[in-house]
């Protein structure tokens, strides 16, 4: 079991974590957010926390998801931000969402990094892979798909949102890419329906959500249907020229629950990494974000 940490960028840093909130810098602005996992002390002062910050996420009484931003003057809505390392050079528009996101997970950073070095890989190898395929599920706003696209891969990008969608293209269109396939679509039916087409992919990328809704009402329940999209994306995975990534972001789960799913549903598989996503804040508290199991055929 590993525990993985991105590389520091100059666009975000997490500046403090504690009393179940987290205190990030994204670009020019701090954003103060929950955080249910940090479950220790601030070690900054509140009178700190209030100086630096820019915008303030408070959830709203009637709901456990939705809230709204408590914002100063000097806040924009929406910005940008860049992710520049290991050859990536990429572009991201965040905005102030209802659901406290803003358009990004800086602990998947390394996954960028690692993506893109796996489909530099099989392009440089000339392992007849031509130009990869790889397909992201659960995209949401395209940071891994941006990666394999700038990379040279042939991406296709599912989501069931159609507005993240339309983001997504955005940051595609901000950093200087195009022709990724976009698809608005409950990401199980679109894989059943692509091994029933006998398609097969050379990289498959899945974050999904613990709970979540299709474009048509489909219920999506990760402890009931993770195993059986699982299944579903062995059977399109290429079997010579493959990587494959999987983030769970649940307080349910553990590494160890992944490890026996991936064990179970692809058998041994080569350069296998798994464990926990964390960042560390400025004075070295580590803040668990996920856990990830990742295997490749380099």
């Amino acid at each position: 079991m590993q525990l993985i940490t991105p590389a520091p960028w100059s666009d975000y840093e997490l500046i403090d974590s504690g009393d179940f909130q987290k205190l990030e810098r994204f670009g020019d602005f701090v954003l103060a957010r929950p955080e249910p996992q940090a479950i220790w002390s601030k070690s900054l002062t509140d009178d700190e926390w209030e100086e630096r910050t820019h915008a303030l996420f408070r959830r709203d009484r009637q709901s456990p998801e939705r809230g709204d931003w408590q914002t100063t003057p000097a806040m924009r809505d929406p910005w940008f931000v860049t992710f520049k390392q290991a050859g990536l050079n990429l572009t991201f528009k965040l905005a102030l969402t209802s659901f406290k996101h803003v358009g990004l997970f800086p602990e998947q950073a390394d996954n960028w990094v690692y993506i893109h070095d796996k489909v530099k890989a099989m392009i440089d190898t000339g392992q007849g892979v031509g130009r990869p395929r790889v397909l992201n599920l659960f995209a949401y706003t395209g940071g891994a798909s941006l990666a394999a696209r700038q990379a040279g891969a042939d991406v296709t990008h599912v989501d069931a949102v159609k507005p993240v969608i339309s983001w997504a293209r955005e940051n595609m269109d901000h950093s200087e890419l195009d022709n990724i396939r976009w698809i608005v679509e409950d990401a199980t039916k679109f894989v059943r329906r692509e091994v029933r087409r006998g398609n097969l992919y050379n990289g498959i990328i899945l974050d999904p959500p613990a709970y979540g809704r299709g474009p048509d009402g489909e219920k999506w329940v990760l402890e009931e249907h993770l195993n059986d999209l699982l299944q579903s994306c062995a059977d399109l995975l290429d079997r010579d020229n493959f990587f494959f990534i999987i983030n769970l972001y649940s307080l349910g789960f553990s590494s160890l629950i992944l490890d026996n799913l991936m064990g179970q549903t692809f058998g041994e598989v080569p350069n296998a990494e798994w464990g926990e996503l964390f960042m560390t804040d400025s004075v070295h508290k580590r803040l668990p974000l996920g856990v990830f199991y990742r295997f490749a055929s380099l």
